[in-house]
């Protein structure tokens, strides 16, 4: 049984860091293209500036509702965020 909760564990804690920084990279260029600054991104996602700062630092994954509210106010759809993402992770991926 100790080995089900560990893969269970482990698949919680993964993190794919070329994913992030691709993620962190369009969060960032959509962000700008908007004309906003860290800050007022967070004050109309009700979210903390630091939090937003973290996102496109790759120190943070973002929660589903964070990566919809932030898309709603970039104004565009969390599932084109992911797939511009997903574009760039592509395009990096060395395999």
């Amino acid at each position: 049984m100790r080995g089900a909760s560990f893969s269970i564990n482990l698949g919680m804690e993964r993190s794919n860091p070329e994913l992030l920084k691709a993620f962190a990279t369009v969060l960032r260029q959509r962000r700008k293209e908007a004309g906003l600054s860290q800050e007022e991104l967070a004050f109309r996602c009700d979210l903390s500036m630091s939090y937003i700062s973290l996102l496109e630092t790759q120190n943070r994954q973002p929660t589903l509702t964070a990566l919809h509210v932030i898309a709603v106010q970039l104004g565009t759809s969390a599932s084109e965020i992911l797939a511009a993402a997903e574009r760039l992770f592509a395009g990096s991926d060395k395999r």
